[in-house]
């Protein structure tokens, strides 16, 4: 029989919740935690990626290392130097906070179909599998 994903809670429902804790998956186990020694420490910033030096060929040897460390390591960056106009920037903003103003109904008509990678929501997860454990005793 082939596994099937398990839908998972939208994270705007999630945060209607009065959590004890964080729900296990928004958790990164704890080698991969940042450690933050001392209050002296500076927190860790945003990685922001310059598309120009990207772009350059005297440049991008080490933003395309900086890009691999925000991926790997963040999962986001900050882009800068990529030429897009404040005012196109502005527009996809107020279309972002329009959607998600929008009731769970009607964003859920947008959700994310198994298989795709588009759309509301968060990736479907693969169902976690039933373990049997047998005692024998003698």
């Amino acid at each position: 029989m082939e596994p099937t994903s398990l839908a998972v809670p939208f994270v705007q429902e999630i945060a209607k919740e009065e959590l004890k804790r964080v729900p296990e998956r928004y958790v990164r186990p704890h080698h991969e935690r940042p450690i933050l020694c001392t209050t002296t420490t500076p927190l860790p910033q945003v990685p922001v990626i310059d598309l120009s030096k990207l772009l350059s060929q005297d440049l991008k040897g080490l933003e395309l290392e900086r890009l691999h460390h925000a991926c790997k390591d963040w999962g986001f960056f900050q882009l800068i130097n990529h030429g897009v106009s404040t005012s196109l920037l502005e527009n996809v903003k107020k279309g972002t906070q329009q959607f998600f103003n929008l009731t769970m109904e009607e964003k859920k008509r947008f959700e994310q179909r198994e298989g795709d990678l588009e759309g509301y929501g968060q990736e479907k997860t693969p169902p976690i599998p039933k373990l049997t454990l047998t005692i024998q005793h003698e």
